[in-house]
């Protein structure tokens, strides 16, 4: 019975994780134990990102609702503009309202005036 190395499973392994590091500088491109931890940490800040992207772009979404809503109506509010749609039960995530505010102002600003009557209506 002939005797099985583990060399080509080592080369395979390590071709995949200096193809992962291709285009790092120095001796993080070429060297497996340098290039492996290189590999690692960016795996790390890559799977972190993911959820911070998700963050950036919601904070992003409620920044310009907040300013188109003031430049509609002086009087009116990002948090209270969001509780008016509740109150007319209009069920719009933030990324919609967000690219309606930048490309249809028009519809944006209705939106805006039917949850201010519904603040109105409340209030009174």
């Amino acid at each position: 019975m002939s005797r099985v190395t583990s060399g080509p499973t080592t080369h395979a392994r390590h071709k995949k994780v200096i193809k992962a590091a291709k285009g790092y500088y120095g001796r993080r491109k070429n060297t497996f134990k340098v290039a492996k931890q290189a590999v690692d940490r960016a795996n790390q800040y890559a799977t972190r990102d993911r959820r911070v992207r998700k963050r950036d772009f919601r904070a992003l979404w409620i920044q310009r609702i907040n300013a188109a809503v003031r430049e509609c109506d002086g009087g009116l509010t990002y948090s209270r503009f969001m509780h008016g749609l509740s109150l007319i039960h209009m069920q719009v995530d933030r990324k919609n309202l967000a690219d309606l505010a930048v490309h249809e102002p028009a519809v944006f600003k209705e939106i805006v005036n039917r949850a201010k009557k519904a603040l109105s209506k409340k209030t009174a």
